[in-house]
């Protein structure tokens, strides 16, 4: 039995519907920033933070919440499955490369973004993380324009699973087990 997931095209097309101008890998990679930098799987800060980074602090739509509360699931099922089966949300391989390079790039921004209001302070990190971090950071000033031939393909391919596997890294190192976690309401009590 497969599950339904939302969809990069799905997301797009509620953003676009509400006048939200941000991308669905952006979304994305924020969110999995967040859970890799620390936050709990059942956190909703995520949702505030969405909220004030990408709708200047407004609420989110319900048609919009309900698209990205499913982002957020999937993702937190992904990333808790041992068969390292994280799916980037980027646009289908059909689409124009210098699109999919963009979303690739705006995927990493907002992974920065989340794992950074998680993980601000590196010292305790292993060297691995911090090599990927800095990696990340290059990643995410890359140039979007590339030629529409094999060779861009493949380095797109291979700069993509390397975002993919340098998130799961990080959430390794940081993410707390799912049966451990508490909300952050309960730790303030």
């Amino acid at each position: 039995m497969s599950k339904e997931y939302t969809n990069y095209q799905s997301v797009s097309l509620a953003l676009e519907t509400h006048d939200i101008s941000t991308e669905p890998a952006e979304i994305q990679g924020m969110l999995v920033g967040m859970l890799a930098g620390g936050m709990s799987m059942q956190s909703m800060d995520w949702s505030d933070a969405l909220c004030d980074f990408v709708n200047q602090g407004e609420p989110f739509p319900q048609q919009v919440e309900e698209q990205l509360n499913g982002v957020f699931q999937q993702s937190c099922e992904q990333l808790a499955e041992s068969d390292f089966s994280l799916g980037l949300y980027l646009p289908d391989d059909d689409s124009e490369i210098n699109l999919r390079g963009q979303a690739l790039i705006y995927w990493v921004q907002g992974f920065l973004l989340g794992f950074g209001l998680y993980q601000n302070d590196l010292s305790q990190a292993s060297d691995d993380v911090r090599e990927v971090i800095e990696d990340l950071a290059d990643i995410s000033r890359m140039d979007d324009e590339m030629s529409d031939d094999e060779d861009s393909e493949q380095a797109l391919t291979e700069v993509a699973e390397y975002v993919r596997v340098s998130a799961m890294l990080c959430f390794s190192e940081f993410a707390k087990a799912p049966d451990t976690q508490k909300t952050d309401k309960e730790k303030l009590h």
